[in-house]
């Protein structure tokens, strides 16, 4: 008899017919719920055969493959940590977070087979490989083991994952997250988006970040549904593969991408139940086309790699461009002083913090970081900037680290961003603030037009006198051909400060 896996026996549990698919490649290749179960096990044999012990992590580095998913289900049934790491980190970067969490295994590509090896060696990590067809030593180990596991003993506190903030201000921080953040962010998903076992989730979202790997694979694995499972964004594929999708995940690029083409159709969107748009803001300008152009509200919602999913804009109701919507069942919300703590009034702009069984156990091996994110009370201090609107929709205006504080005044460039992105042949902008002799501050736009645009800095400054207190308006303006992004389609406004930082000499 199997032991109680917190996280692994609530999927187990959702499991209503084995032969029923849970994923599939755009090859064709059906892997079915018996067979997750099956492979999912012969991973777990393999790990332990490595001499991976309960509480060990396994660090993993590798394209996105069903076998790189079923890699992370093993890992939870033998009592470990699941590590993902981005696949466009470099063996360096590599180097640190594999010097920070000392795993006992390192799954790589077998291209990074000789970089990563010595950075393996040093904290006695074992390498295996694994590539995108999911070939590898570590397939041929899983290949010989057996399809039944007795699944390690896991509590809902203890570790499942450990994620690594993607470090744009210091180095990369470790989010431990428990079996219950995870399983209890599942559950509530599931239910507040209405997913049932007829539901086939197209997923195109990498695997390695939250939403991919937790969001999208645990809400369908808890509903019992199943997956079209793309490597990677594939315009073509996409559109192929719609008509048999009932629900989508994405980040506000691939929405940006499919009303790029007129092959994405109100008749081709016309059957789907649901897109779920985030990991970025979505624009009000792609939400209200989306929406003309498919009658389908796009539903944003809110998260973080250190909290799961904190709110979500309504399943039934109005979905509010600009918004997040509302805090999820089970999720206590407020906004407060980011330096006294003080709480807020509705509509007041500050810090958002949040509490619930989704917030994460804190930072790995960081006790005094983890200390000052945290209130007194168990709120986390998530660092976003937003406010509750009089609907009692959350905004968000910012990251506190974007704040910008020119002669005195703080600007919050989300503010700003939704006035420009208004302005004919702006396709999206990014406002930061650079070192200004004067103000401590400037105020700076970086845009970048629609295809076939071309952009006069002065065109886009003149509209906003009117629209923005002086101290908001841009002093300058650059015009970029696209501005630079992370692969979860994050703008990197670290990138525009360091390259525009002396604009004003």
């Amino acid at each position: 008899m199997t032991q109680e896996n917190h996280l692994f026996s609530q999927i187990l549990s959702a499991v209503r017919d084995e032969a029923a698919p849970f994923l599939e490649t755009p090859a064709g290749e059906v892997t079915t719920y018996g067979g997750l179960i099956g492979r999912s096990a012969a991973f777990a044999n393999a790990l332990v055969a490595l001499g991976v012990a309960p509480g060990d992590r396994v660090a993993v580095q590798v394209e996105k493959s069903p076998e790189a998913l079923m890699l992370y289900l093993g890992t939870v049934r033998a009592g470990a940590i699941f590590l993902p790491l981005n696949t466009a980190y470099t063996p360096a970067e590599i180097d640190y977070f594999v010097g920070d969490a000392k795993p006992a295994l390192l799954v790589c590509d077998p291209a990074r087979m000789e970089a990563l090896k010595g950075v393996a060696e040093k904290v006695g990590a074992r390498v295996e490989t694994l590539d995108a067809e999911g070939r590898g030593s570590l397939r041929e180990r899983v290949d010989a083991c057996a399809t039944t596991f007795s699944d390690i003993a896991r509590g809902p506190d203890d570790l499942a994952a450990i994620l690594y903030t993607s470090g744009t201000t210091g180095r990369s921080k470790g989010a431990m997250l428990s079996h219950e953040n995870l399983a209890s962010n599942a559950r509530v998903l599931c239910d507040y988006w209405k997913f049932t076992d007829k539901d086939v989730l197209l997923h195109a979202l990498p695997i390695f970040h939250t939403h991919g790997l937790f969001v999208a694979t645990n809400v369908t694995l808890l509903a019992g549904g199943s997956m079209l499972f793309l490597p990677k964004f594939d315009l073509a594929d996409v559109l192929r593969l719609m008509p048999r999708a009932t629900t989508m995940m994405g980040v506000p690029t691939f929405y940006a991408r499919l009303l790029g083409t007129d092959d994405f159709t109100r008749e081709l969107a016309a059957h789907m139940r649901l897109f779920v748009s985030g990991s970025a803001p979505l624009s009000a300008e792609v939400h209200k086309a989306f929406s003309a152009r498919t009658g389908h509200a796009i539903l944003e919602r809110y998260g973080m790699t250190e909290t799961n999913m904190n709110t979500s804009n309504p399943y039934e109701g109005d979905r509010r461009p600009g918004t997040v919507g509302y805090p999820l069942p089970g999720v206590e919300l407020r906004i407060a002083d980011p330096d006294s703590g003080k709480v807020l009034a509705q509509g007041e702009v500050g810090v958002i913090e949040v509490r619930g069984a989704n917030v994460f156990k804190g930072y790995w091996q960081m006790p005094e970081k983890t200390a000052s994110e945290f209130r007194a009370d168990g709120f986390f201090i998530t660092g976003d900037m937003g406010l509750v609107d009089d609907r009692g929709y959350v905004a968000i205006v910012g990251r506190s680290k974007d704040l910008i504080i020119t002669g005195g005044f703080n600007v919050y460039p989300a503010e700003v961003e939704a006035v420009i992105d208004e302005i004919e042949g702006v396709a999206e902008s990014a406002v930061i603030g650079v070192p200004h002799a004067d103000f401590g501050e400037g105020v700076v736009a970086v845009v970048a037009p629609h295809k076939g645009v071309s952009l006069d800095p002065d065109a886009v400054i003149a509209p906003l006198a009117s629209k923005l207190a002086k101290f908001k308006q841009p002093k300058r303006v650059h015009v970029l051909p696209e501005l630079p992004r992370n692969t979860m389609g994050k703008i990197q406004k670290n990138v525009l400060r360091d390259m525009y930082k002396d604009t004003f000499g």
